[in-house]
């Protein structure tokens, strides 16, 4: 079970609770914007070496989370994970 005050909270319960998630591949939504990173622990998604490549993220693909922040997480947000890319 995660703290309650565990460093990576800030406040994300106010916009991903309850969410739907998607495991996707990242990829940039325009060609200007080159990274992303995750809600909560601030990894990296790029499209570089030994960055996330992957992780879980909102319908509009706007928030991610990492793979570790998700298993960590999912039961406190109360995540639904969908199978729909």
């Amino acid at each position: 079970m995660i703290d309650k005050d565990d460093w990576r909270l800030r406040g994300q319960e106010d916009y991903l609770s309850g969410k739907a998630l998607y495991f996707r591949k990242w990829k940039a939504p325009k060609k200007e914007w080159d990274h992303d990173h995750c809600e909560f622990c601030w990894e990296k998604f790029f499209d570089y070496p030994d960055t996330l490549h992957e992780g879980y993220t909102t319908e509009d693909n706007y928030y991610w989370i990492c793979p570790t922040c998700y298993n960590d997480f999912k039961e406190m947000f109360k995540w639904k994970e969908n199978d729909r890319q």
